[in-house]
């Protein structure tokens, strides 16, 4: 209780890890008693794996910084980014590899300084490319540094005390090898949080339609680690797994061409490709992944979970009609990396089935008996009008406000959402794959989407939307 106020947030150090209070003993288990008490049961190894799982690498995201990336100097900047993201990957397993051997010096010598000296190369490589295509952006130098960051501890939030009929997540199975994450204070009691879901009032000129794209639940086993839209050309440039339906053909490789090609799972013959991290049970299952980058080797560990249902929906507007999206759009939802990011780009949203009125942002939900763990992808429906893509993926789309209306200069166009649900048994330990300094937190969770319907089947979906009706 006295270092309550002391661990409100999460802190920059340079100090040891030994001693730190964010727990999580073997195999990414969740801590099930008092600090003190289970502290002086723990082996020596599980207090490794404890001290491995307070720590993390923050740095700057330079991808979200580059708003403004020519065309013809894209697939380099694409390369060196995704690059930097494997070099914190790789720190960040140097760190909690080292353990509770990983003091001030060891950090800033083996971990920090390499680090920012690698990131230096990569900026200047995509300063000097952009400087031949255009002009070098300024203070791209300035993105290199990055710190160690002490995780929020394991204590158990407001809440998260599981109610009668709502077990606790259990520790995964013997043998389960180390993960950092999730920890208990990750969970909460979906019938503890209070209903916080508001919606724009419906205005005369509204679009009240939806279109439906029934997609299967990857029955097919379509999983990689790669993110074509942010890193593509780039194997394993998610640094996890996903889950995809629609388009077959979807890669790191993947080219227009190619996706307007491709079989799809979509009844309506709707080509466009969706994507999210996969959801894992950390029941100590050796997945088909367990050895191979973006799974286990990257502390992605688990049984992967099929969804139970896996809806693809678009809706219209609040306050006006909607116009097309241009073929082979590209979105994504959330950030995958809002742990050390901050939440400004965050857009996880986390229920049960039977509470969808109680979102979560950054916690998992504890649900009780008969009722499903939902993740639901609310995308922006708000475009600017000209560009399919933007630099840093996020600036030619837009959320609409509070009151359903889109930024000046932004056009209305039918808002996807993904609702995924799954069968998880009350008290099992579940997390959602993420690269591996973000801890699997649940803030991190994100969906990916791009549009690759006919244009006929474009129009077709615009009109149910716009004229109120229910098709697909």
């Amino acid at each position: 209780m006295r270092n309550k106020k002391r661990h409100k947030r999460s802190r920059v150090i340079g100090l040891t890890v030994v001693g730190v209070t964010a727990l999580a003993v073997g195999g990414g288990a969740l801590l099930m008693t008092d600090n003190d008490a289970s502290a002086a049961r723990q082996s020596a190894g599980q207090r490794q794996t404890a001290a491995r799982a307070a720590m993390t690498v923050k740095c700057p995201d330079a991808a979200t910084r580059l708003s403004s990336v020519p065309q013809r100097a894209r697939p380099t900047v694409d390369k060196e980014l995704a690059t930097m993201d494997s070099q914190v990957a790789d720190a960040y397993q140097r760190l909690a590899a080292r353990g509770a051997g990983a003091d001030q010096d060891w950090v800033r010598t083996r971990v920090l300084e390499p680090l920012t000296a690698q990131r230096r190369g990569a900026l200047n490589r995509i300063g000097n490319e952009m400087d031949r295509v255009s002009g070098r952006p300024s203070g791209l130098d300035t993105l290199a540094p990055c710190t160690v960051q002490e995780a929020p501890p394991a204590a158990t939030p407001a809440g998260a005390t599981p109610a009668a009929g709502t077990a606790a997540p259990a520790a995964p199975a013997a043998g389960a090898p180390p993960q950092s994450g999730p920890v208990r204070a990750d969970f909460v009691d979906i019938r503890k949080v209070r209903p916080n879901v508001k919606n724009p009032r419906t205005r005369a000129n509204a679009s009240r339609g939806t279109f439906s794209s029934r997609c299967g639940r990857n029955e097919n086993k379509h999983f990689n680690s790669d993110n074509v839209i942010v890193a593509p050309g780039v194997s394993n440039g998610a640094h996890h797994m996903h889950d995809y339906v629609g388009n077959r053909d979807t890669d790191a490789f993947s080219t227009n061409d190619g996706l307007a090609a491709a079989g799809t799972t979509c009844t309506n013959g709707d080509r466009s490709t969706h994507y999210w991290p996969v959801l894992r049970l950390q029941d100590g299952t050796k997945e088909v992944d367990a050895d191979q980058p973006g799974g286990g080797t990257e502390g992605n560990i688990g049984r992967i979970l099929r969804p139970a249902t896996a809806s693809i929906t678009f809706r219209g507007s609040a306050v006006s009609k909607v116009v097309e999206m241009p073929r082979f759009l590209r979105i994504i939802t959330g950030d995958a990396k809002s742990f050390t990011n901050g939440t400004a780009n965050a857009n996880a949203s986390w229920s049960c089935t039977g509470f969808e009125n109680r979102q979560l942002k950054d916690k998992y939900p504890l649900c009780p008996k008969g009722s499903k763990v939902v993740r639901t992808f609310k995308f922006q429906s708000c475009w600017d009008g000209k560009n399919a893509d933007s630099a840093n993926h996020r600036t030619h789309v837009a959320f609409a406000d509070a009151r359903g209306a889109c930024p000046s200069g932004f056009k209305a166009i039918p808002q996807l959402i993904q609702r995924i649900t799954y069968k998880v048994a009350p008290g099992s330990l579940f997390a959602v794959d993420s690269f591996p300094e973000q801890l699997h937190k649940p803030v991190t969770d994100h969906g990916d989407f791009i549009n690759v319907m006919s244009n006929s089947l474009m129009r077709k979906a615009v009109k149910c939307i716009n004229t109120a009706r229910r098709c697909g």
